[in-house]
């Protein structure tokens, strides 16, 4: 694989370490362009690399589709991975799907509107669901006969694989999937008032505060709510505790009806324990218009204000040894089994002080990254293929699972009922 990254972020970083440590002979990974908007960063990041002339380092801004183009051509780039924030991935896709080239992402981009209409029908409340660009392209990408594969992380991504799994080995019928992503991360001695962002701030604004989603047949399809919405109290297992849990909009809601209603399925959550500091300090950037993307006149210059709490905002990057605990990230799945009501929980752990002496990473970012390296070296290997655009609860679960033995990026699966 001749690989270009777009986003030389801590996740960025994240998929390029474990990447190098899966393959230091370079048997499957040929070479890396490492982009960036900020040259300085993608080289840094190439330095932290070590000698290793397969990595190199380049600038380019992600919304550029021309100037990804050309990059991906000079460098005879065969796989691009978009590791950027959100606003850029249908630039990024595009980039690839003109090229000619796999392309591969950890989320997408989606648009709510201004005054979203709650209720059945992502349609009522976003211009752009999450998803939609990607999907709908489908077909050109089949017809092209290059693969693109969305949402490649750990959610989603890894709890995709895990409800796959449970849909063709542990149940004969599986009718719910409740993502469920929390932990027991903390800052000993931190000041109470401290707001802390797990993940890249732009795409926190973005998910959390954007309308959240959920599927339910029985009601219809798909059901929009106002964020924050369906608190819950849900018991972590390994000894990391109770989280409290709100949903948020998030595509496996959409991804996973796609590919398991064969198996069944009729509902699909995705829910995330968020710090109440954060929970307060986003419906307060909400309330002042501080999230928009619409660009002000400030005096003589143009901004966009949550260009600017993004750019304020604590960095994820920044957090590192002080912080103790896990991040703990798993799928509920019910069916049936033999006739009989089961109920598992496939999970994965992260412990943060391990992460951050194995990767220099913090859990967030570190579980991140493990989770879409393992499904590029699925897509490196040949083993993930196909033409069109995909989903990972599309393939086989069995061959990431293997994956996840061999690394060490353990999984666990109990059974709840």
């Amino acid at each position: 694989m001749r690989m270009m990254l777009v986003g030389a972020g801590a996740v960025g970083e994240s998929i390029l370490k474990v990447m190098k440590w899966r393959d230091p002979k370079g048997e499957w990974l040929e070479y890396v362009l490492v982009c960036d908007f900020d040259q300085n960063r993608a080289q840094e990041v190439v330095e932290k690399l070590g000698k290793d002339c397969r990595f190199e380092a380049a600038e380019v801004n992600a919304t550029d589709k021309e100037a990804m183009m050309r990059l991906a051509l000079m460098h005879q780039i065969d796989f691009l991975m978009d590791a950027a924030p959100p606003f850029a991935s249908n630039y990024i896709f595009d980039a690839a799907y003109e090229t000619g080239i796999n392309y591969g992402n950890m989320g997408t981009w989606s648009v709510p509107m201004d005054h979203p209409a709650y209720g059945l029908g992502i349609e009522n409340s976003y211009t752009e669901p999450m998803t939609k660009y990607n999907f709908d392209r489908h077909e050109a990408w089949k017809e092209k006969g290059s693969m693109a594969v969305i949402c490649m992380e750990i959610d989603p991504g890894v709890v995709n694989v895990f409800a796959k799994y449970a849909a063709t080995e542990l149940l004969d019928e599986i009718t719910e999937v409740h993502v469920k992503d929390g932990g027991n991360l903390s800052v000993p001695g931190a000041d109470p008032d401290d707001i802390m962002f797990g993940f890249n701030v732009w795409t926190v604004l973005d998910e959390v505060m954007n309308p959240n989603v959920e599927y339910d047949a029985s009601r219809g399809g798909l059901l929009v709510e106002k964020p924050f919405a369906g608190r819950e109290v849900w018991e972590m297992p390994d000894g990391v505790g109770q989280n409290t849990l709100v949903k948020v909009e998030h595509e496996e809601v959409v991804t996973m009806p796609r590919y398991l209603k064969q198996y069944g399925l009729q509902r699909a959550t995705f829910k995330i324990s968020l710090d109440e500091n954060l929970i307060t300090a986003l419906k307060v950037v909400d309330k002042l218009g501080l999230r928009s993307i619409h660009p002000i006149q400030i005096g003589e210059t143009e901004v966009i204000p949550r260009d600017v709490v993004a750019a304020c905002a604590p960095q994820p990057k920044d957090i590192g040894d002080e912080m103790i605990g896990e991040m703990l990230v798993g799928v509920e799945c019910i069916g049936k089994k033999d006739g009989k009501e089961k109920a598992y929980f496939l999970y994965q752990a992260f412990d943060n002080q391990e992460s951050m002496k194995k990767w220099g990473s913090q859990a967030v970012v570190a579980q991140t990254g493990f989770g879409a390296a393992l499904a590029i070296e699925l897509i490196a290997r040949g083993i993930w293929k196909d033409r069109g655009v995909f989903s990972p609860e599309y393939f086989d679960p069995l061959p990431y699972l293997k994956l996840m033995d061999e690394s060490g990026y353990e999984y666990h699966i109990a059974e709840i009922k």
